[in-house]
């Protein structure tokens, strides 16, 4: 799989620059969300859906995949590892089609080249909701995330270095792209409470499918 397969959408997509470093790619991926959805089921299959426990003791509303480096969350806090802690082995790889569309989506947001080693993969069902926080248990601050929408809308906040700072609203739709870094790359963020609905793709589900430099 190679960027090709990106850089030959119909149209240009929508772009959206909603903080210094931040942007989003309206229906950068609405074409190819078949194939990106087949690259997550068969990291399911592997890795499959699971609700973590915050170390707060709080189970998270949202079910949980990964692949490259995996994550966890427990009493001890949040970390990525290299290898299932159950069984020693590594997790699976990221897809081709995954690796090609951070790539891409980095560098038509200005970001150069990316090369992710970790691929966290939430479901969302009607009513699951993220709160606002930071992704800052990468060790590569340097390089951007990338966030992937497929099925059902949300509504993605997006506010400053502060937690109480001022958010942003916007509104995320099937196949729509985030990707944020630089003076943007610790913002806090969030997910609304997603509303029930059906797509015709997804179900009765969101999936969101974040890329980023964990090591």
């Amino acid at each position: 799989m190679t960027i090709d397969l990106f850089e030959d959408l119909p149209q240009p997509p929508w772009r959206e620059e909603i903080a210094p470093g931040a942007v989003v790619m309206h229906g950068f991926v609405r074409e190819h969300a078949a194939a990106l959805l087949a690259a997550v089921n068969s990291v399911v299959v592997q890795v499959p859906w699971r609700h973590m426990t915050t170390p707060g003791g709080f189970t998270m509303s949202v079910a949980m995949s990964w692949c490259g480096n995996g994550w966890n969350s427990d009493s001890n806090g949040y970390r990525y590892s290299q290898r299932d802690p159950g069984n020693g082995k590594q997790w699976p790889a990221i897809p081709d089609i995954l690796m090609a569309l951070a790539d891409e989506a980095a560098l038509q947001a200005g970001f150069g080249h990316f090369v992710p080693d970790a691929c966290l993969i939430n479901r969302y069902d009607p009513g699951s909701r993220l709160s606002l926080h930071q992704d800052k248990d990468e060790c590569d601050f340097t390089a951007p995330i990338v966030s992937v929408s497929l099925g059902l809308p949300a509504i993605f906040q997006f506010g400053g270095l502060q937690r109480n700072d001022k958010t942003k609203r916007i509104p995320l739709a099937h196949g729509d792209v985030v990707v944020w870094g630089g003076p943007s790359r610790l913002c806090y963020h969030g997910i609304m409470p997603v509303k029930e609905g059906y797509h015709s793709l997804v179900g009765s589900h969101r999936i969101n499918i974040t890329l980023r430099k964990a090591f």
